[in-house]
């Protein structure tokens, strides 16, 4: 059996908490999948970068960012690396169901209540295509809560998310403001929403605590969709005498 890098990737961060959170996803993946060659990288901030350790990967590979939506670093680091013929990018994270269902077990983890206004809040982003997987993730979610969630940013250019803190509040005076952390681990951007003066805020997707299996289904999916698009022809391992064990855990 032939195995395949998993090469995921991450933005990188010198938060010591987002530094395990992430790993302990990475850990999670190649425990479910042990098949698989599962490896660590980022864009930013930490080491490995993604094309130094494409470079060091033996064979074929498929990059899987642990990004919850497109945007500059998958368009140009990401993709820039995975210029090589024997590798592959997969698709971002978000939006996705599984990531519903993590987000609504974090609101129960709050106590929040039907009664409460709900808003996603996001790092943010400039790319278009960024701000509408985030709109669609909170589509999402509302299909799922049963009422309307806003979408609030603390970077990028989308609504600063102070001001939809401040319009739920005003709009609906006498119900608490509940942000869902649509982030994937903790750090800078969850502390920015903490301050945007919701009554509460959620943990990330990555909280600290047991890696949820929606998170650990969705990169072993989101791999075996990219992986379909590899050559074998192209610079990769001589094909091995059955093909590789490549299997989606399911949607």
């Amino acid at each position: 059996m032939t195995t395949i890098a998993l090469v995921a990737t991450s933005h990188g961060t010198d938060v010591a908490a987002a530094q395990s959170a992430i790993t302990a996803l990475v850990d999670a993946v190649g425990e479910a999948a042990p098949h698989l060659d599962v490896r660590e990288a980022f864009v930013d901030v930490q080491l490995p970068r993604v094309d130094t350790a494409l470079d060091l990967v033996d064979g074929l590979a498929v990059v899987v960012p642990l990004l919850l939506a497109p945007g500059f670093h998958v368009r140009v680091d990401i993709n820039g690396a995975a210029r090589r013929e024997w590798v592959v990018a997969a698709g971002t994270l978000g939006a996705d169901d599984r990531l519903t269902d993590v987000m609504l077990r974090r609101l129960a983890q709050v106590g929040a209540t039907r009664d409460d206004v709900v808003l996603l809040g996001s790092a943010g982003s400039t790319d278009a295509d960024a701000l509408g997987s985030i709109d669609e993730a909170a589509e999402r979610l509302a299909a799922a809560w049963g009422a309307p969630v806003a979408v609030g940013h603390v970077g990028g250019s989308g609504t600063p998310m102070a001001d939809v803190v401040r319009a739920a509040t005003r709009e609906r005076p006498g119900r608490r403001v509940v942000i869902v952390s649509y982030l994937m681990a903790p750090g800078f951007f969850q502390g920015r929403m903490q301050r945007c003066g919701a009554d509460l805020v959620t943990g990330p997707l990555l909280d600290g605590g047991p890696v949820a299996d929606e998170l650990v289904s969705l990169v072993l999916d989101r791999f075996a969709e990219a992986a379909e698009g590899l050559d074998w022809s192209a610079g990769g391992p001589p094909r091995a005498s059955a093909d590789p064990v490549v299997t989606k855990s399911g949607t």
